[in-house]
């Protein structure tokens, strides 16, 4: 895997929807709990309920989707859709829902972020066939099985 190079408060803060906060102090990790993976799907069913056929593929992913594993306390999400960058065709639905849109993209795999309306979540949402989504699912299987 290769090396990412820094990114500029500036750089970053144009991906952002939402205005760019730091959080100075330690970063939390606690034991594995047995309810992510049922914060997980009750995301999951209210997405795909939100969404309908516009769910191409939906997955836990990041550390809190590996039994047993210390982890930051925040659900990762991967949602897959025809195409991230048609905004139309599922931002309105999970905004009237409560979800957040909070990161875009376009430069990078046609990513964008959503935050949840009442769990902290990171949904992630890429287009059909993204070489980051087999990376990101490929991690988590290979921290899953060893």
């Amino acid at each position: 895997m290769g090396q990412i190079d820094p990114i500029s408060d500036e750089e970053l803060q144009r991906v952002r929807l939402e205005p760019l906060t730091f959080q100075h102090g330690a970063i939390t990790l606690v034991e594995s709990d047995p309810s992510w993976p049922i914060l997980f799907e009750r995301e999951a069913v209210r997405v795909r309920q939100v969404l309908g056929p516009a769910v191409a593929r939906l997955e836990h992913a990041g550390s809190t989707s590996v039994p047993g594993l210390v982890a930051k306390p925040i659900i990762d999400i991967v949602l897959v859709v025809l195409d991230s960058a048609d905004e139309p065709s599922y931002v309105p639905a999970l905004t009237a829902a409560g979800y957040r849109l909070v990161i875009r993209e376009p430069d990078w795999f046609e990513h964008r972020l959503f935050k949840g309306p009442d769990t902290d979540i990171n949904m992630h949402v890429f287009s059909e066939g993204s070489a980051e989504i087999d990376r990101m699912l490929g991690f988590r299987d290979r921290l899953r099985a060893d």
